[in-house]
């Protein structure tokens, strides 16, 4: 690890060559001349406590960005959880307090969300979502769907894992848990009239990244006008997203959640909002 005498963040995980989040913090922190640095960090499984201890022996590091596949484990390796991060069984953001100490948060609810904004504004007649995964984004997600009214279906490997998160994090509603091959097949099913609904197909599982295999989803299964919504970043353009555009469906692909939730933690790391107006040219510059 670097020594530097600059305040500084890290996203951690394994693999992490992929991940555009130093590009996003170090956008911002130009945008606001602020003197700090924020990289990436390759943390294999079962590294984790080497990794916070050698950090924290820095005293210029504020804390870290985690993503696959720490997001759960790295909770015994703090020393406070924010109350969300908590209910999810889930962190993403590390941030080191004035004491020393390590609190937990997630920000991924909150950044998955954003996007879906002006539509969860408005009302609906009813509201389901196809909820494929069950690691810890899907976590988050299961939670804020839930919370804003959604009815879901939640696909896995572990049908029995995938009733779980429903029974903890989505208690009220009628809720759905089958195995992810329900979506694989081919569906002749006539839905019924979808005006005033609002339906989304998420994928939020790690299938479809660069060197994955895609997600086997046929696109049958979508009511006509579903939204769907990747959260894999590499590569933004998933074979996912290539399949919902060719039947017709709107798209949000994983650089809408990680803005957002990146912007959360920004904040949280440096004192300080994003400098939010310069999104457009964000997106040019991740997306080249």
């Amino acid at each position: 690890m670097k020594e530097t005498s600059l305040p500084f963040a890290h996203v951690i995980g394994d693999p992490i060559a992929q991940s555009k989040s130093p590009l996003i913090h170090g956008f911002w922190l130009e945008k606001l001349q602020i003197k700090a640095e924020y990289s990436k960090q390759p943390v294999a499984a079962g590294a984790l406590a080497e990794y916070l201890s050698s950090a924290r022996a820095q005293q210029a590091w504020i804390g870290c960005n985690v993503t696959m596949p720490h997001k759960q484990s790295i909770i015994g390796e703090l020393d406070t959880l924010d109350p969300l991060a908590r209910k999810l069984g889930a962190v993403n953001t590390v941030v080191r307090q004035p004491d020393d100490t390590l609190t937990g948060f997630n920000t991924d609810a909150e950044g998955f969300l954003e996007p879906l904004l002006p539509e969860l504004e408005k009302k609906h007649l009813f509201r389901m979502a196809r909820i494929l995964g069950t690691g810890g984004a899907a976590r988050a997600i299961i939670a804020a769907l839930a919370e804003h009214g959604f009815t879901l279906v939640v696909a896995g490997r572990d049908p029995d894992k995938a009733r779980a998160l429903l029974d903890e994090l989505a208690l009220n509603g009628e809720h759905h848990a089958v195995h992810l091959s329900h979506f694989a097949e081919p569906t002749e099913f006539v839905f019924d009239d979808r005006e005033g609904c609002l339906d989304l197909i998420v994928n939020a599982s790690p299938l479809g990244m660069q060197g994955s295999p895609p997600v086997d989803f046929d696109w049958s299964h979508a009511p006509p006008g579903s939204i769907a919504y990747d959260i894999v970043t590499n590569p933004l353009e998933t074979p996912f997203l290539q399949a919902a555009r060719e039947a017709g469906h709107p798209v949000i692909n994983g650089l809408a959640m990680l803005i957002g939730q990146a912007a959360i933690a920004f904040e949280k790391f440096f004192g300080t909002a994003p400098p939010r107006e310069h999104d457009g040219k964000l997106m040019e510059l991740l997306t080249r």
